[in-house]
């Protein structure tokens, strides 16, 4: 490397990096080893970055087609270099991605951070700030690039000690690549160490498929120490895992593959790994994580199944490997028909992938399935981790994949009224299973928390009969029973919603009782239905209540009174629907309405108010609902 005529620039770090290197350099010192695998992964999606790129330009392999890394040291100088011949970096990509993080994932992984070195150090691949990890162990780092296509002088020297800025520079370099030099701090030494470095290589990085090179050693008889034998010794095994039959791969091998895909640290939740033959030849290895990724809930992220191609990578965020309800999957396809030259815009039309994608899609399922159908606990825990972690995303494909609708239901899981915990769940099999002699229909209610249902007055005739009702508290869960209709031949109906009917489980005596108080509250209806104006779409004598004195309820084919709100919420405007006030004539507060003349206006409204309050809703006018409630108060008082 020498370097050319062009001045050395030196250049701040963006704020976060610089907060992100302090926490480095003074913080995450509990698993200092992490930094190799960081830079090895780099140094393998360089060579892949390559290997996709020169598909189109065979050109830029040069005279150079044979892909690797190498890592080295050097004791006297108290240097590591990782170094790879792939697609390296201009100038100004050595800015972008070695002064800057991605706003996107910024913020995420420092309120993500935790306190505790261990688990901070996890994060640290995740979110796609590896390269930062050399400064845990060096107190400067060189990197010198050159980007595929380019000359030799127009290679750069990157270098920074870590604190508030960076230099860099043009330089000349002979092959394209990168080289990432890392100058030892003291107290450091152990690394320095061939036997300490391929260790390391071994534990975290034996799956990458390119061949990971050292310098060989062999011993010295005469000076009784290992001593450099001329050769270069491949420490990986450097083959497609994916590729290997089954039987030859250790749980700690996939376990170590996965954490190279996913960048994450922690174990896989569980796996999948098979050959499909027949129309479509293709290999699949997905995983579940253990826990949710920070970026879940952005549906436009970057998805984690790779895509090969005869072992080729092609790109490793193919969306449509995968439906968005499964975005948490991680893992590689490798094709064996997919043309070598394929892009996005082929993806998008190809029937082949829609095959591909249609075979992942049910053998995510049927992994899953057989986790939560299991009987043995282990597994039984580790779907409900799962649960925990996905549910939520999980149940967007109630309504977004038509063809395994039925399949995805009976994954679903819920809190009830039969455990009232949130954090106990029941399926909708189990809900069957338990379901009184002569019900017929599968009953729920919708709110904005779980307390907020479990107390939901709806349920208080549900109660009394001793029926158990599905919570449902999840802002998806309108989503879902807005597309979920029925299960095995079991209609799902909302406790909110429409004439309750409860069929065989309603005796004869409480229907003529029902029908009793209706026609003989018929003129107070009519009263308390002109009080309220269009605040009502009717009024009318419940069937639900027994302790609460009024409820609302939507009409059956209305949006619920909860997705009005989440709409609204969420900025959207939702139908000007109006609900429908129901009255529980066996309460004091509504047999008093009865002979009430001068305040009844205030009643009436109380009435629905606190209707409208009890199923989680908002008052348009809270100062006169306040003002209402003092004025009653006293005037009870007074009498």
């Amino acid at each position: 490397m020498t370097a050319s005529t062009a001045s050395k620039e030196t250049l701040g770090f963006q704020a976060e990096v610089k907060q992100l290197l302090h926490l480095m350099i003074h913080s995450l010192y509990s698993n200092k080893e992490i930094f190799l695998r960081e830079l090895i992964s780099n140094a393998s999606d360089a060579c892949d970055k390559l290997r996709f790129e020169a598909l189109n330009n065979a050109a830029l392999y040069g005279d150079d087609s044979e892909l690797k890394i190498r890592v080295s040291f050097d004791k006297e100088a108290r240097t590591i270099t990782v170094s790879d011949n792939g697609i390296g970096l201009s100038r100004e990509e050595a800015i972008a991605h070695l002064g800057t993080i991605a706003k996107s994932g910024t913020k995420e992984f420092f309120s993500a951070l935790t306190g505790d070195q261990a688990k901070d150090a996890h994060l640290i691949g995740q979110f796609g700030v590896g390269f930062y990890s050399s400064f845990i162990v060096a107190d400067k780092v060189t990197v010198v690039s050159r980007r595929a296509g380019l000359p030799a002088n127009q290679a750069v020297c990157w270098e920074s000690s870590g604190e508030g800025d960076f230099s860099v520079e043009m330089v000349e370099k002979a092959g394209r690549g990168t080289d990432v030099i890392l100058h030892l701090r003291e107290g450091e030494d152990e690394f320095l160490n061939a036997w300490r470095l391929k260790s390391i290589i071994r534990k975290y990085s034996d799956h990458i498929t390119l061949p990971i090179l050292m310098a060989g050693e062999k011993w010295d008889e005469e000076k009784k120490e290992q001593v450099p034998s001329g050769e270069d010794e491949t420490v990986n095994q450097a083959s497609a895992l994916w590729a290997r039959s089954k039987s030859d791969i250790t749980d700690e091998q996939y376990k170590a593959f996965y954490k190279h895909v996913a960048h994450d640290f922690e174990d896989p939740l569980t796996w999948v790994h098979a050959k499909v033959e027949g129309k479509q030849e293709y290999t699949q290895l997905l995983y579940i994580p253990g826990r949710a990724p920070f970026d879940l809930w952005d549906r436009n992220a970057r998805h984690g199944v790779k895509l090969y191609v005869k072992r080729v990578f092609i790109m490793d965020d193919a969306e449509k490997l995968m439906p968005l309800y499964l975005r948490f999957v991680r893992g590689v396809v490798d094709s064996a028909d997919l043309p070598l030259n394929v892009s996005r815009e082929i993806l998008q039309e190809s029937k082949d992938i829609e095959a591909i994608r249609n075979g992942c899609t049910r053998k995510v399922l049927s992994m899953l399935e057989s986790l939560a159908e299991s009987e043995d606990p282990a597994e039984q825990e580790k779907y409900a981790r799962f649960w925990r972690e996905f549910g939520k995303v999980l149940k967007e494909g109630v309504g977004e994949d038509f063809a395994n609708k039925d399949k995805i239901a009976g994954l679903l899981r819920f809190a009830s009224t039969h455990a009232g915990t949130p954090d106990e769940t029941v399926s909708l099999k189990d809900y069957i299973g338990r379901m009184k002699e002569g019900q017929e229909k599968i009953y729920y209610v919708t709110a904005d928390s779980f307390k907020a249902a479990l107390n939901s007055p709806h349920l208080e005739i549900f109660r009394k009969k001793g029926i158990e009702v599905l919570l449902l508290s999840d802002r998806v869960d309108e989503w879902v029973v807005g597309n979920l209709t029925e299960f095995d031949g079991k209609p799902l109906q909302s406790v909110a919603k429409g004439c309750l009917d409860l069929g065989k489980l309603e005796d004869e005596a409480e229907k003529k009782e029902a029908e009793k108080a209706a026609d003989e509250y018929k003129e107070l209806l009519g009263k308390i239905k002109a009080a309220l104006g269009d605040r009502v779409k009717d009024v009318r004598v419940t069937h639900r209540l027994t302790d609460s004195p009024s409820c609302l309820v939507s009409d059956e084919f209305d949006l619920s009174g909860n997705l009005a709100r989440i709409l609204k919420a969420a900025g959207q405007k939702a139908p000007d629907v109006k609900p429908i006030l129901e009255i529980n004539p066996n309460h004091p507060a509504v047999q008093r309405l009865k002979y009430e003349e001068t305040r009844f206006d205030d009643w009436a409204c109380l009435l629905f108010e606190q209707a409208l309050l009890a199923e989680g809703g908002q008052l348009d006018d809270p100062a006169s609902f306040v003002r209402r409630i003092n004025d009653l108060m006293l005037a009870l008082s007074a009498k």
